[in-house]
């Protein structure tokens, strides 16, 4: 597995990111370290947690397990959701992140964060207040780089500006969902991140399992899992990019989850974040970081799973100008 840099930051990560969601429930302690090692082997250094993954029980696991290699690998936390019953348990508050990141670095055992997110944009809080809090944090050496998770474009935007005028600490990277049928970010959301550079952490990239090919369409989704949640929303886009992706798998003599990664790692700046409940199933996404699409398959599967854009992403460019190169 290659490294690459986290945005425009000098943080070197691999290629591709270990979510780990499932550490506590449904994955043990003993599977949990046999899919680290799996990873790891493979060349993988970046590691994406949250505190209410399993009520901290995720970051407890992962903290002993990496407690000998802390200073070989790259940690990323998330904060904003309920870890009490209290109305201050939650939220981007000053004093919500303030008991957040300390229960944090205790449960993972280590002194310093290197990427502290927050996890969605909190409406009741004032922006200024969050950011000025996670500035603090970096100053205090608590945490090294500043991302967030699921924010739309003028989110972004207004984050990147207040960061700029007062000096404080940049955002470094978003983490939203982002796969071959969830593409909405690309109207909007993904070119003001770059616009700001920052780097894209993308979770859930293979949607649920449904872009590892195994479902077909009209089949009962009752008992499978996380694809139940969402199948009675996808629409023939969905299955034809499903269509379209095992067949280019097979042309290329590989898994369609290896191609599913491979599609979004055109970009240098997208980051996929893989997971597991078992070690086997990481053998496929890890391969994506080595799959080499053909151009005519890329733009395939591009065109195959275009999101419908409408007004005004497709409103009728200016005539007459040459395009910028």
């Amino acid at each position: 597995m290659e490294q690459t840099y986290l945005g425009r930051t000098g943080l070197v990560v691999s290629e591709l990111s270990l979510g780990t969601m499932t550490f506590g429930e449904p994955c043990d302690e003993a599977t949990s370290r046999a899919i680290i090692e799996r990873y790891r082997e493979a060349g993988g250094t970046f590691f994406d947690t949250a505190d209410i993954y399993n009520q901290g029980r995720s970051e407890e696991i992962l903290g002993r397990i990496l407690a000998s290699e802390r200073d070989e690998v790259v940690l990323a936390t998330k904060a904003y959701g309920p870890m009490g019953e209290g109305p201050n348990d939650r939220s981007g508050s000053r004093r919500h992140l303030r008991q957040a990141v300390e229960a944090s670095l205790r449960r993972l055992g280590t002194d310093y964060l290197d990427l502290y997110q927050l996890h969605r944009f909190d409406p009741t809080t004032p922006l200024e207040e969050t950011l000025s809090t996670l500035d603090d944090l970096v100053h205090e050496g608590k945490i090294l780089y500043v991302g967030v998770s699921n924010f739309v474009g003028w989110q972004l935007e207004r984050a990147a500006r207040l960061t700029e005028r007062h000096g404080w600490e940049p955002v470094a990277s978003l983490q939203p969902q982002y796969n071959l049928v969830e593409r909405q970010i690309e109207l909007e959301t993904l070119p003001a991140a770059r616009a700001n550079g920052m780097g894209i952490l993308a979770w859930s990239p293979l949607a649920a399992g449904f872009l590892t090919g195994k479902y077909r369409r009209d089949e009962d989704a009752a008992g499978k899992g996380r694809f139940a949640q969402f199948v009675d929303n996808l629409g023939d886009r969905a299955w034809d990019t499903r269509d379209a992706l095992v067949e280019i798998a097979a042309e290329h003599g590989v898994e369609p989850a290896s191609v599913a990664i491979a599609w979004l790692r055109r970009d240098a700046d997208v980051i996929p974040i893989i997971g597991a409940t078992r070690p086997e199933q990481l053998d496929a996404v890890l391969e994506g970081a080595t799959t080499s699409l053909s151009d005519e398959a890329a733009q395939r599967l591009t065109e195959v799973s275009e999101p419908r854009r409408g007004y005004p992403f497709d409103f009728p460019p200016v005539r007459g100008r040459p395009p910028r190169p």
